[in-house]
C-alpha cells in the first residue's frame, strides 16, 4: 500500500556533484492560542455548576498572560541528496515547489 504526500522544499544545498533537498510536509496549519487550549480543557472537565464558578476566575487570570499562539501539528521534514543530474531530469525545482512523494507503508 503507498500514498503519494506533498512535501515543500524549505532548502536547497548544490555543492556541484550532490544536491540536497530539504522538505517539509505541504500541511497549512491554524496556529491555536495557548489560553484557548487551557480554556478548552479545563471547561470539559468540570461540571456546570463548577465551571460557572471557575471559569471567569481562569479568564481573568489568562487575560494578564501574554498570548502565545502554537502549532496544533508537527510537520514531517525529510532531506533527500542526489546526484546533481538527477535534480537537473526533475526540473530543478526551487524553494518554494511542492513536489509529490510516493510512500510506501509497509
Amino acid at each position: 500500500m503507498s500514498a503519494t504526500d506533498e512535501f515543500k522544499i524549505t532548502q536547497i544545498v548544490d555543492n556541484g556533484q550532490v544536491v540536497q533537498l530539504t522538505l517539509i510536509e505541504n500541511v497549512s496549519t491554524e496556529p491555536i492560542s495557548q489560553k484557548q487550549m487551557i480554556i478548552d480543557n479545563v471547561s470539559k472537565r468540570l461540571d456546570a455548576e463548577t465551571k460557572e464558578q471557575v471559569m471567569p476566575l481562569l479568564e481573568a487570570i489568562l487575560q494578564a498572560q501574554p498570548t502565545v499562539n502554537i502549532r496544533s501539528y508537527q510537520q514531517t521534514q525529510i532531506t533527500i541528496g542526489m546526484p546533481k543530474s538527477r535534480y537537473e531530469k526533475m526540473g530543478r525545482p526551487q524553494v518554494g515547489s511542492v513536489l509529490g512523494i510516493d510512500i510506501k507503508k509497509i
